[in-house]
């Protein structure tokens, strides 16, 4: 058996809007972070892929941190994408920083390339900032385009309305770093113009990494939590970030390499959003602890959703959606009240809903589109109301653990594929109510057995060989029907049984679907 090329890349229907670039007319007052112009945004990526040898800049590929560990499938799709700018701990000395402090809504610095008026302090050169104090208005920066910034946050409390409270209208590279103990709080409340571009209480029009030991609570209701146009990076520091819409968002890529980070949004989790480059739009979690309710995705990425590390939790619409979705290790809870994981199209509209790209007995057909889903390590669970694993393309399950909680209704499944399923490696147990009941490819590589088995929330379920030896035993935590169960130690051809509470309740050999559910089909 040899597992397809993954589909580069997916484009949906609609979503091609303008981005903007923010056109700033002077450094005085609030209005360099206000007066946004709509415009098409330029072409050039050239930080995107830039060389390690840029002086102001690290352009450090996606797979440096992650090869060694990661499975052959889901590296090369993260090598088929953009290297992402980083700002590391090395290429800047805290020795260097500049102190501003900040009071009411005024600040002092003894800089000369910082200028204080009353509600905004805007940085315009390189260098090393320290910001400590409370401050009511906008911190700015606006460098020139070769500039590496870096702002230190250091016990500071900064607030402002309708508009960011910290921007980066221009400068080269970014980097936010949370002081060792410090505890720091950015607000940004009220209404964005509806032709703002800067609309996230942090904001930045070029790469924005974030670091430190340190705290950080963001207080987004006016829109986004953190966005960055560019690369956005986190390697590190305490986030706990509520925003009215998306929590954290690179637009061209977003990579979370660290950190302890908290997400309370009303939109997405975590996004990538761009559409113009088929190497960007992807999100890629190597590392740190996540715990994300969002009242949308909680991971989206255009083109790419990739996790090879970390402890990453879920309460959301849909769990994880993107194009191609590759899990390559770390431990994944899902918690969903539609899809868990979502093989679909992307779109940079924030006002599409799944629906419109929908697949599988849900929605838009069951054409094969060419999305991708491979599950190629780590743990995963997944409780899904919707469908548990499900892909309009195609899904690959190669290795890990994967623990299907799936939908009690019978228009959903906890195995959902318009094109093939198939099973290679890895332990996957799906339980769901029956009526929809998907199961792997006859050829898989793995054997795989299918079942009627009925049990309640609470109910044990084990799946026994012929000789009595369990292979495997699950707590449901959700009324069930039906079951597909696959590990190593299934044998093609065998029998097995399905015990629920101790009682034997179904009898079944190898490969055979389901009466009524949908077979992942020959390869």
């Amino acid at each position: 058996m040899t597992r397809p090329t993954p589909p580069r890349r997916l484009r949906a229907a609609s979503g091609l809007g303008l981005t903007f670039a923010l056109a700033v007319a002077a450094l005085t007052g609030c209005s360099a972070l206000a007066s946004a112009e709509a415009e098409t945004e330029s072409a050039a990526t050239g930080t995107a892929s830039a060389s390690a040898s840029d002086a102001s800049s690290a352009s450090e590929s996606a797979t440096s941190s992650s090869d060694v560990s990661t499975p052959a499938g889901v590296s090369e799709i993260i090598a088929a994408n953009s290297d992402q700018t980083v700002v590391n701990d090395d290429e800047w000395s805290e020795a260097d920083a500049v102190d501003i402090a900040l009071d009411g809504t005024t600040a002092t610095t003894s800089s000369e390339n910082v200028v204080a008026a009353e509600g905004s302090v805007t940085i315009t050169a390189a260098g090393v900032y320290r910001l400590t104090g409370d401050f009511d208005g906008v911190v700015a920066i606006d460098a020139p385009e070769d500039a590496q910034v870096v702002l230190i946050l250091d016990g500071v409390s900064i607030e402002t309305a309708d508009q960011a409270a910290i921007g980066v209208v221009s400068a080269d590279d970014v980097a936010i770093v949370l002081a060792d103990g410090s505890e720091n709080t950015v607000t940004s409340t009220g209404t964005y113009a509806d032709s703002a571009d800067a609309n996230a209480a942090i904001w930045a029009d070029t790469d924005l990494t974030i670091s430190g030991t340190g705290a950080l609570a963001v207080e987004a209701g006016a829109n986004d939590g953190i966005t960055s146009k560019d690369d956005l990076v986190i390697l590190s520091g305490s986030l706990e970030i509520t925003a009215a819409d998306d929590g954290v968002r690179g637009t061209d890529s977003l990579t979370v390499r660290g950190g302890d980070i908290a997400i309370d949004a009303g939109g997405d989790g975590l996004r990538s959003d761009q559409e113009d480059d088929d190497t960007q739009g992807w999100v890629l979690v190597e590392g740190g602890t996540l715990d994300v309710e969002a009242g949308s995705d909680g991971i989206d990425g255009y083109t790419d959703a990739i996790v090879t590390g970390g402890e990453v939790t879920i309460a959301s619409e849909e769990g994880i959606e993107a194009g191609t979705v590759a899990i390559g290790g770390g431990t994944i809870s899902l918690t969903t009240t539609d899809d868990g994981i979502n093989g679909s199209a992307g779109t940079a509209d924030d006002t599409a809903t799944s629906d419109e790209f929908a697949g599988g007995m849900g929605g838009g057909g069951m054409t094969d589109t060419g999305e991708y889903v491979l599950l190629a390590g780590g743990e995963i669970t997944i409780d899904a109301e919707g469908d548990g694993l499900d892909s309009n393309g195609s899904l690959d399950i190669t290795g890990g653990t994967t623990i299907v909680l799936g939908p009690t209704n019978g228009g959903n499944g906890a195995l959902d594929t318009n094109g093939s399923l198939t099973i290679s490696g890895g332990t996957l147990l799906a339980l769901d109510s029956g009526g929809m009941s998907g199961s792997p490819a006859t050829d898989s590589a793995q054997a795989w057995v299918a079942a009627t088995a009925s049990g309640s929330a609470g109910s044990t379920v084990q799946i026994l060989a012929a000789d009595g030896t369990v292979l495997y035993e699950a707590d449901a935590t959700k009324t069930f029907g039906a079951l597909v169960f696959s590990s190593a130690d299934v044998v093609a051809g065998e029998t097995y049984s399905v015990t629920v509470d101790g009682a034997e309740v179904a009898s079944a050999a190898t490969g055979q679907a389901l009466a009524g559910g949908m077979g992942g089909g020959p390869r």
